[in-house]
């Protein structure tokens, strides 16, 4: 028995059947310190983070700029071959994947370029994960594209009548508002990228600020498998009419999947013969060349750079063959030397792309703080959640200026980065350095690089994602609830929207966890025969139950969304509802007095005692004399949850059943307490709570009436 007084928990001793005494478990509450005012609390607090000594200036700064901790301590001997080779080895691949991958995003080749070389020193610089390799993402560059091309289209650079080449008055971001400049195509798509990678850096810095990278723990593996699988069904579509070599829009709005493919398939007699060949080709060159990697990784020192082969052949033949020229084959351009000035983002642009922003955000964000707590936890390290938003926030902000697009971690050249024996981020550094030699010197060789074989790539770099359909019934199996939770997220990205495919597989998640709560059932429970331990009686042999109590644990928090599901349980469990069973009584008692004959009145006492029992066991039935409620897995309570634990107990209790608590933790205690529940005054024989179930069973058993609860009846 439990009863409040102050902080305390006391009780008084009861006397057994045998005149013994029963000393139930007491224990005492740690008495809580006195409300502070939020004067105090905000002084702390600004005590706290506003105060300034060299030390903390020092630790600031470490923990800001993480290399100054991890580069003094840096092993030479044992390290640097490692992440030598993984970085020429992840430069040398993200050359083809980043001009690739430009396509994606609606950006010239060059642009991918910088994109990877910024983003690569910029992350050594902030980030705390040794082993990920942050730079350009299929899925990140698939939602910039939709941006660029939705804002290309409203622009008018994608009406018909338009080329490329066409020029509109574009408003300089150069601080200068009133200066004019002329700006093509190309000008105003990579304007409109830099815009929403500016503005996406810009969100993910302030939930830094905030300490908001626990955000991240919503968005569960099941979630993000399916939003980027669905995404790659969309990557895959889009690289089609390249690989055909069509020239139609890509799709805007919802259903882009289906308008895509209507639209190539009413355009196949405009299949250029040049561009289907070479991606055969290319296709056959790297699909066998991928699943080789792939079988033999464990094998292989590093992986072997097919893709660099077939891009360094292809843009040969082009070359020679006269690809562009004689068969019309669309190539990547020119792609120039160099750096360009840096450039402010568009200013007009970002009430434009601040939603679409904010999903890039918080996509990049979840897939570098996935990928990074993965590969710390194998290795045996820890990152931080809030730096690495910093990292890739500043991955974004500052590579904005030089023209760049969204970055964040990604998966395969994390994988190729750690296989290949990857230390620390130094191994950035190196591929940062392979990529400003082709920047500086290579680039412009690719000129005549037929942009089929870039949808082939990134086309190729899809099998992880689509593999996962081969896991659907694996994932059923496991958890059926997870594996919904992906089907429905990975159809909505593919299918409908992409942006939407995230937010309805949050509010999917959300619930689901709900729903959870909602399917929570009440569990009758019994005692195993050698100690004073109780388990669902449904689920374990040998317990058996109390004559007349009832013993109820309830697997869910009782708020308002599941209070009334709680009680309709726990009345069909006990199969006694108090409030029909006093709507019954009421009624029997008119017809008593309508009838006026005895008989009548015992007949409907008999009734009245069989409709108010307990199934305790199959083959015995018991009046029911007193409840118990096992709060063991009542993770808390709201006020609604504590007036209806009330009105369970004014219900069953003006039926003369016991009703008591067991096993609360102490989150329960205080919300019961602050709802009345326990009253501030409790005498020692108001036995109310109990931090056992033996004691509150034996309180119930030996206070309860013995003879049921009707002694009169109707």
């Amino acid at each position: 028995m439990m009863p409040h007084r102050d902080d305390c928990c006391t009780t008084a001793p009861e006397s057994n059947a045998e005149g013994g005494q029963h000393q139930p478990l007491v224990l005492e509450r740690v008495e809580k310190g006195a409300p502070q005012s939020c004067q105090t609390v905000v002084s702390r607090r600004l005590k706290k983070h506003c105060s300034c000594s060299p030390q903390k200036v020092k630790a600031k700064i470490l923990g800001f700029v993480p290399i100054l901790k991890w580069l003094p301590q840096y092993q030479l001997r044992d390290w640097i071959l490692g992440d030598v080779m993984s970085g020429l080895i992840v430069g040398i691949l993200l050359v083809p994947q980043s001009i690739a991958y430009s396509l994606l995003a609606g950006q010239d080749p060059i642009y991918g370029l910088y994109t990877s070389f910024f983003s690569s020193i910029i992350y050594t610089l902030l980030g705390t994960s040794r082993h990920i390799s942050v730079g350009i993402f299929g899925v990140l560059c698939l939602l910039v594209g939709q941006v660029v091309d939705r804002e290309l289209a409203v622009a008018g650079y994608l009406s018909e009548g338009l080329s490329s080449n066409n020029s509109a008055a574009l408003l300089a971001a150069q601080g200068n508002n009133s200066a004019v400049v002329e700006c093509d195509k190309s000008c105003y798509a990579i304007a409109v990228g830099a815009t929403v990678t500016f503005t996406a850096g810009v969100y993910q810095v302030l939930m830094g600020i905030f300490q908001v990278g626990f955000v991240s723990v919503y968005l569960s593996d099941s979630l993000l498998s399916g939003f980027a699988t669905g995404a790659s069904l969309t990557i895959l579509t889009s690289q089609v009419k390249y690989l055909l070599g069509l020239k139609i829009r890509r799709a805007q709005g919802w259903f882009t999947l289906f308008k895509t493919w209507f639209s190539v398939l009413a355009s196949l007699g405009q299949t250029n013969l040049c561009d289907l060949l070479t991606s055969l080709v290319c296709l056959l060159v790297l699909v066998p060349a991928k699943e080789l990697n792939y079988r033999f990784k464990a094998k292989l020192k590093a992986p072997i750079p097919f893709e660099l082969f077939v891009v360094i052949i292809a843009t040969l033949a082009s070359h020679f063959g006269h690809f562009n020229t004689d068969y019309g084959s669309d190539v990547a351009g020119e792609i120039p030397t160099g750096f360009l000035p840096p450039q402010l983002p568009s200013w007009s642009l970002i009430p434009n792309v601040a939603v679409d922003a904010f999903s890039v955000a918080l996509v990049g964000f979840a897939i570098t703080v996935s990928l990074s707590e993965m590969f710390a936890k194998k290795h045996g390290y820890r990152v931080d959640a809030n730096q690495e938003m910093y990292a890739i926030g500043f991955c974004n902000i500052l590579p904005s200026f030089f023209r760049c697009f969204t970055t964040s971690a990604a998966l395969t050249k994390t994988l190729v980065k750690e296989s290949t024996g990857c230390q620390t981020q130094v191994s950035g550094l190196v591929s940062a350095v392979v990529l400003l030699l082709v920047l500086l010197v290579i680039a412009p060789l690719f000129f005549s690089l037929q942009k089929c074989v870039l949808a082939v790539i990134i086309v190729v770099n899809l099998r992880g994602a689509l593999r996962k359909f081969a896991e659907v019934p694996r994932m059923w199996r496991a958890n059926r609830v997870d594996a919904s939770i992906w089907l429905i997220t990975m159809a909505t990205s593919a299918l409908v929207n992409t942006e939407l495919g995230l937010l309805v597989g949050v509010l999917v998640s959300a619930f689901s966890v709900l729903g959870r709560t909602q399917q929570a059932q009440v569990l009758e429970l019994g005692r195993t025969p050698s100690r004073d331990h109780y388990e669902v009686l449904a689920s374990y042999h040998g317990l058996h139950t109390h004559p007349g109590v009832a013993v109820i644990r309830y697997p869910a928090p009782i708020y308002y969304a599941n209070q009334t599901l709680f009680k309709k349980s726990l009345y069909r469990r006990t199969g006694l509802d108090p409030v029909k069973e006093k709507t019954r009584r009421v009624k029997c008692e008119k017809e008593g007095v309508q009838n006026s004959t005895k008989e009548a009145s015992r007949k409907e006492d008999g009734e009245a005692a069989a409709n108010i029992t307990l199934m305790l066991d199959k083959k015995s039935q018991s009046i029911l004399r007193g409840l118990v409620l096992d709060c063991s897995a009542v993770l808390f309570l709201d006020t609604t949850g504590v007036n209806a634990l009330k009105e369970v107990r004014k219900d069953y209790g003006e039926l003369g059943v016991t009703v008591v608590l067991a096993q609360c933790n102490t989150a329960v205690l205080d919300a019961l307490q602050r709802g009345g529940y326990i009253p501030e005054k409790q005498g020692g024989d108001d036995g109310l709570i109990f931090f056992t179930i033996a004691d509150a069973v034996h309180h119930v058993e030996h206070t309860s009436k013995p003879n049921g609860v009707y002694d009169g009846g109707c």
